[in-house]
């Protein structure tokens, strides 16, 4: 498998995930989407990581620099949701505007 595989795949993994943030009104599943973007930004460091430098670990690094960003989004992100959920009774994004004027 060449570069432009990795590529291809990572840039349709991000679509998917782009879409889902946009047409999605959970936020949940927004924030799954989220998670979708960010692996397909792993799978395209790694691959041109390794493609381009072979013998060091670049790629594999920021990756799991990104992987920690996003595994304390999720969890920041989830305690919000929870507490929304229990004000609000509701994860309907549209639903909620707390931070609106």
């Amino acid at each position: 498998m060449t570069l432009t595989h990795f590529q291809i795949v990572s840039g349709a993994l991000f679509a998917v995930g782009l879409y889902g943030v946009l047409a999605r009104r959970s936020a949940v599943l927004i924030l799954m989407s989220i998670e979708l973007m960010l692996n397909a930004v792993n799978l395209n460091l790694i691959a041109a990581a390794s493609y381009l430098d072979p013998e060091r670990f670049t790629g594999l690094i920021i990756a799991i620099f990104v992987i920690t960003v996003a595994a304390a989004e999720v969890g920041l992100a989830l305690a919000i949701i929870l507490r929304l959920f229990r004000n609000r009774a509701t994860v309907n994004v549209d639903e909620i505007e707390l931070m609106k004027w």
